[in-house]
């Protein structure tokens, strides 16, 4: 009962964030245009026939038998990506309950963060145009299949991009608790390939994007000042997850 009137509150605060946040102007990046060009820093992604789209066709294979698995149910509940979602999923990793309501601070980073983070996802997508590897076949995903996905590109993976970034983030924040940090954000990654929306390189390419989108970000003035503000805040973080659901997501994550 107290796990769920717990479970009950943190949903409430994590709504009521969003709302406040849904009212709000969408924040600027901290990055000028420009300022890194990532289609120019990626290797393009294997094409047909090479020995690494071989690679990326046979991870793809191998995942669907994943289906209805704690995996894949993992995978399922990596789908929805933003601010709350993230900090949520990052909460047993840092050892701390990563409510966006009671860390302001942090929630204000990340979500200018993620501004940068579709900035330079979109424009790499644009340039490489990577169709996913659902096209073409029926095979299980973990998310409906509609027009949206399909129209979609792959390369990089937006999601891991992003869960790349913040995983940096927090780990520059958290540094006893890194490791464990950085692991979350991997395996955040790798859903994308058990739910079979991207490829093995597309989320190779979306940590590589990440790493160099977190580098940018420390060259700037603004991104720091805000990074101290949030280290200052989350220090303060005492509580612990729900041991349950850590458990839960340990099992399912150590799964190969």
């Amino acid at each position: 009962m107290r796990a769920l009137l717990a479970a009950a509150l943190a949903l409430c605060a994590s709504v009521s964030w969003v709302a406040a946040e849904a009212a709000r102007p969408a924040p600027r990046p901290y990055l000028a245009d420009g300022v890194l060009d990532v289609p120019a820093l990626l290797p393009p992604p294997p094409m047909p026939g090479s020995a690494a789209h071989a690679a990326d066709a046979a991870s793809y294979a191998a995942t669907r038998a994943l289906a209805g698995t704690p995996r894949w149910q993992r995978a399922a509940a990596d789908v929805p990506s933003g601010v709350p979602r993230l900090l949520d999923g990052f909460s047993c990793a840092a050892g701390r309950r990563l409510d966006p309501a009671r860390l302001p601070a942090l929630a204000d980073l990340l979500a200018r963060t993620r501004r940068d983070v579709v900035a330079v996802v979109r424009d790499a997508k644009l340039r490489f145009a990577r169709a996913r590897p659902h096209l073409g076949n029926d095979a299980p995903l973990c998310v409906p299949r509609s027009e949206a996905l399909d129209r979609s590109f792959a390369y990089p993976s937006g999601h891991a991009t992003e869960g790349w970034t913040f995983g940096l983030v927090l780990a520059a924040l958290l540094p006893e608790r890194a490791g464990p940090i950085l692991r979350r954000a991997r395996i955040y990654g790798e859903s994308r390939i058990v739910c079979g929306v991207h490829w093995a390189s597309d989320v190779e390419a979306g940590r590589l994007t990440g790493s160099a989108l977190f580098a940018a970000l420390v060259g700037d003035a603004a991104f720091r000042a805000d990074l101290e503000r949030a280290r200052a805040e989350i220090a303060g973080a005492a509580e612990a997850p729900d041991p349950a659901a850590c458990a839960a997501e340990e099992a399912a994550s150590s799964l190969p």
